[in-house]
């Protein structure tokens, strides 16, 4: 029962019971071993689907290896750990674990400056204020950057359970812009046909509608009839033997004393199962999440009576002994509500146009400077050409303008000796041309041959 209290104090630091979007198989809560090996953990939580959920996690683990920190954690009230007051408990966890919390932060630091970085790249604009970027980042104090302190922890836990306590919000929000664009995708559709097409596609969507309506009758969640039927079809049991309190054992799957939103969840599969068939046109699987999440939140409001996103034995066994467990009152289902009125859709049908208008400038804008690339492109091929063919005449003239020496009649090389003048007898230096030797220097010493003729 010790780490059975662990795991229940902490879910809500994991998200407040980490709102998953998966339902089926169960997800399990994960409880770290830390100095106790005999302990077994069972399968990882799911992810919670927030931006920093790596970041919570990895706090959470670290924080739990501190033997004060785990043991401030068994005995704290969800009250003290939504509200922050346990984060003043940081001030007393060991310095190793101080140390491990401060690299955690700043991990996290550089990746949110990667993630501005990325924006800022995305949207080239220089002159964003990187640090005021970062305000928007709720989950940690990042006017210090460098070290985990009380307020980080305080700031995680509180920003966890405020963006868990709207995330249902958000989903349902998400599934009515989706059911407004299928409803608009449809009469767009509708403009495109001819009269008789069109009488055609709304006979044939009448009759989609009317068959998806025509399922068998939907238990209300929650009520001992709902449950009877998961008893005896999901569990294989006698209808007769069924018994409030060993139907919630079966169900705590993790055995951790409680039924948590995704074990709740799988409880509303075989109701859904009426309405929801993948193999068939009308059944909109989307829909189904939807009024799963519906089911669980209607249960969950009934009889989670502390608010703590948790169903105790307790509250359990309570909400079976009230007079709407027995003589519940019918279900409405998605398709007998209606999800959204003709103002709303048009007032999202002109956000939409609206949008499709900035992409389309967009668009155009980009088909612009795509042709002003390609128009460049083939300037510069036009100019890498005629560089090349200025290049190839230049070759071409340098070769023309190589002197070859004169070959003879067969082809021979031949080579001509220049004329040299005699040089004068003696130490007479040659006269320069149109000078004439003096009378008598070139004629021979007595005794001396004259030259030949």
């Amino acid at each position: 029962m010790h780490w059975q209290r662990m795991s229940l104090s902490r879910c809500w630091l994991l998200l407040c019971l980490l709102l998953a979007a998966e339902t089926v198989p169960i997800d399990k809560i994960k409880v770290t071993k830390v100095e106790e090996p005999e302990v077994q953990a069972t399968a990882e939580s799911p992810d919670t689907g927030l931006y920093y959920d790596r970041y919570l996690r990895e706090v959470i683990d670290v924080l739990e290896t501190d033997r004060h920190f785990r043991d401030k954690l068994q005995t704290a009230n969800i009250d003290e750990i939504k509200s922050g007051k346990l984060a003043k408990e940081l001030n007393l966890v060991s310095h190793l674990v101080r140390t491990k919390l401060d690299e955690l932060k700043r991990q996290e630091v550089s990746r949110l400056r990667m993630l501005i970085k990325a924006k800022i790249d995305a949207q080239q604009d220089a002159g964003i204020d990187h640090h005021a970027l970062l305000k928007q980042f709720e989950h940690l104090n990042h006017q210090n950057p460098h070290s985990f302190e009380p307020e980080d922890l305080e700031l995680l836990i509180k920003t966890a359970t405020s963006d868990l306590e709207n995330y249902d919000k958000e989903r349902h929000e998400e599934f009515k812009q989706y059911e407004m664009l299928k409803e608009h995708e449809r009469r767009e559709y509708l403009k495109t046909l001819d009269e008789e097409k069109r009488k055609e596609e709304e006979a044939r969507f009448d009759e989609m509608k009317r068959k998806h309506q025509d399922h068998p009758k939907i238990n209300h969640p929650g009520s001992k009839d709902q449950l009877k039927e998961v008893w005896e079809e999901t569990d294989g049991l006698d209808p007769e033997d069924f018994d409030t309190k060993t139907f919630f054992k079966l169900h705590d799957t993790n055995g951790d004393g409680f039924l948590d939103e995704q074990e709740m969840e799988a409880l509303f599969t075989k109701e859904l199962e009426k309405i929801y068939d993948p193999n068939n046109e009308e059944d909109d699987m989307i829909e189904m999440e939807e009024e799963r999440l519906r089911m669980r939140e209607h249960v969950m409001k009934e009889i989670d009576t502390n608010k703590d996103r948790l169903i105790s034995v307790d509250e359990f066994l309570t909400a079976s002994e009230k007079k709407e467990f027995v003589d519940a009152d019918n279900w409405e289902t998605l398709d007998e509500q209606e999800l959204y009125s003709e103002d709303e859709l048009q007032e999202f049908e002109r956000r939409l146009s609206q949008q499709e208008h900035e992409l389309q400038m967009k668009s155009d804008d980009l088909l612009k400077q795509r042709e002003a690339l390609q128009l460049q492109q083939d300037q510069l091929q036009a100019q890498k050409f005629e560089f090349q063919q200025v290049v190839q005449h230049l070759e071409q003239q340098k070769q023309t303008q190589q002197v070859h020496p004169p070959a003879g009649p067969n082809g021979e090389l031949q080579f001509h000796q220049e004329k040299q003048q005699a040089a004068p007898p003696g130490n007479m230096q040659a006269l320069p041309p149109g000078h004439d030797q003096p009378q008598g220097l070139n004629q021979p010493a007595p005794g001396q041959d004259q030259p030949q003729q």
